[in-house]
């Protein structure tokens, strides 16, 4: 015998239809909405200094919040302009190197590997010639990376070309609006949270504001240093590929152990490559021993802090999760999203400790 609804019950469950069309809508329209998911992402990080920018007095002058985002907008599109003029002729300089130290590694491997074999009935080598072959067929021309992707895109769909540069020249434009009217869209969003659930969802919302605040400001620090200190470590140390290995260590340390560990296996192989001895080698092991060091126990306590509740393995998951999931929308928002999941559940956790189900005996 089916039990009648109330009318609040059929409200509520015509309500939670709504919000599951909703995300069901979102989720196919994911592609549409990259440049305002980056924006929403990109404002929420930029609107401290927005707001510190328009607060800013000169006398009895203060600056317009128009002006105030339009400042911080070119500022962000002067460091990333920077940091690609910085990052492409190094790349178009070193890959036709590196296209050249591979056969050499490939070299040096057989050579140690195979005696090691034949030593105990392996009479295996490796195809050196092959391998080479097969590298200077796959890489030749690459000194010229960017054209050459850029016009591999074209053939393979010049629609997908063009929608990503659309994409791209959006981003500041919705970035832009997001930052005028922040304060404003909060205000209106919270007029959407049912009455009875506004103090609840508030205080879950500040846990995860403070909890992003920590991990995303102090992160970007933490990888800026980082970054800093691998490149002119390893250019001490006379690494050919120093600044662009101490990049990609450093933005890449967002990922717990996968960065360092994709940073320490490229410093090895340019170690193995470069130098004859063991001198690279343990050049690489003191460098990379010292920022693990700098890292765990000065930056990420000091810039992230010790409270953000975020496990690396928590991090990991919810990367290859959303990402699997959701493609690249997914990895966007897999951080805000952990971090609303992980107040959810330590919510649940604290009502399921105080319920009279766990309490009883």
């Amino acid at each position: 015998m089916l039990i009648p609804l109330s009318t609040e019950q059929k409200q509520s469950l015509l309500w939670l239809s709504v919000a599951l069309a909703l995300v069901v809508l979102l989720a196919l329209l994911g592609p549409v909405l990259m440049p305002f998911v980056v924006s929403g992402i990109l404002a929420y990080v930029l609107n401290p200094w927005v707001d510190k920018l328009s607060a800013w007095r000169i006398k009895k002058w203060s600056l317009p919040r128009p002006m105030a985002a339009s400042i911080t907008i070119l500022l962000l599109i002067t460091a990333v302009l920077a940091m690609v003029l910085v990052i492409v002729p190094i790349l178009q300089k070193e890959i036709p190197q590196l296209q050249a130290q591979i056969p050499r590694f490939f070299d040096k491997f057989d050579q140690t590997l195979s005696p090691l074999l034949a030593a105990h009935g392996f009479n295996i080598r490796l195809d050196s010639a092959g391998i080479k072959d097969l590298l200077t067929e796959q890489l030749a021309g690459s000194g010229d990376v960017i054209g050459k992707a850029v016009l591999s895109s074209i053939k393979v769909g010049g629609t997908a070309v063009l929608g990503m540069l659309a994409n791209l020249l959006l981003i500041p434009i919705v970035l832009f609006y997001l930052l005028l009217d922040w304060h404003a869209l909060l205000e209106r969003l919270s007029h959407f949270i049912p009455r009875r659930w506004v103090s609840a969802t508030t205080s879950g919302l500040l846990e995860v504001d403070d909890l992003l605040a920590q991990y995303l400001r102090g992160q970007i620090l933490v990888m800026l240093v980082l970054a800093a200190y691998y490149s002119i470590a390893l250019s001490i140390a006379r690494f050919d590929l120093a600044i662009p290995v101490g990049i990609i260590t450093g933005f890449l340390v967002f990922i717990p152990y996968i960065g360092y560990g994709l940073g320490l296996a490229l410093a090895l192989i340019g170690a193995v490559l470069q130098f004859d001895g063991l001198q690279g080698l343990i050049a690489v092991a003191i460098i990379y021993g010292i920022g693990q060091l700098l890292e765990s126990f000065i930056l990420t306590p000091r810039l992230v802090g010790e409270r953000i509740g975020l496990h690396p393995l928590t991090v990991i998951f919810a990367l290859m999760a959303f990402g699997q999931l959701f493609g690249f929308i997914g990895i966007l928002v897999a951080l805000p999203a952990s971090a609303i999941i992980s107040v959810a559940v330590r919510h649940l956790r604290s009502s399921y400790l105080n319920s009279t189900f766990y309490s009883q005996s």
